[in-house]
């Protein structure tokens, strides 16, 4: 790299770095981006298909169909995550489709990331999921991965929160209004 490259590189990389330079976001995959609407605003999260093909394509199958607007954030824990995604709305429910395999990944549990809830046995996923709060290293490798939240965050974190004595369990909990893969969206 001669001078004249480093100083123009220089350049770029400290205007871009500039405070009020204007940025764009990485463009998303419509076919691969989900809207999840709370009456706090949208949450737009990016499917991970490369990581959870199956339980990606579950999610979408769901969404199409209508499944999970009007579900409960049934069970939501304070510094954890935000559960949903049961028709039933207690957390034991599920939709009519037969369970999933457990999709291991290599990816960790930090805020924003969307996984499968499941029962004690590991292949038992079939709607729910749960949208994370904070780390937890923990759920490594224990739960599926099928998204990453890319914007909306500060509305999963006003969800209403449930009672730490019923391990999470939320008294008129809040609602998923409308979910849509973005493709589908005219």
């Amino acid at each position: 790299m001669n001078r004249r490259t480093l100083i123009a590189s220089s350049a770029t990389l400290a205007l871009t770095a500039s405070p009020g330079f204007a940025q764009t976001a990485p463009t998303l995959d419509p076919e691969n981006t989900i809207y999840l609407d709370l009456k706090q605003g949208r949450v737009v999260i990016k499917l991970l298909p490369d990581v959870a093909p199956k339980t990606v394509e579950r999610i979408k199958a769901l969404t199409r169909q209508g499944f999970y607007d009007g579900t409960v954030f049934h069970r939501v824990i304070e510094g954890f995550m935000a559960q949903g995604g049961d028709p039933t709305g207690t957390g034991t429910g599920g939709s009519k489709l037969p369970d999933l395999a457990l999709e291991p990944s290599g990816r960790h549990f930090v805020r924003g990331v969307c996984a499968m809830a499941r029962a004690s046995d590991p292949d038992s996923a079939n709607s729910q999921f749960f949208i994370m709060f904070a780390p937890m290293p923990a759920l490594y490798r224990q739960y599926a991965i099928w998204g990453q939240v890319v914007s909306g965050m500060e509305y999963v974190d006003q969800i209403k929160r449930g009672n730490s004595d019923d391990n999470g369990k939320v008294n008129n909990p809040d609602r998923i209004v409308r979910m849509r893969v973005a493709a589908d969206v005219k």
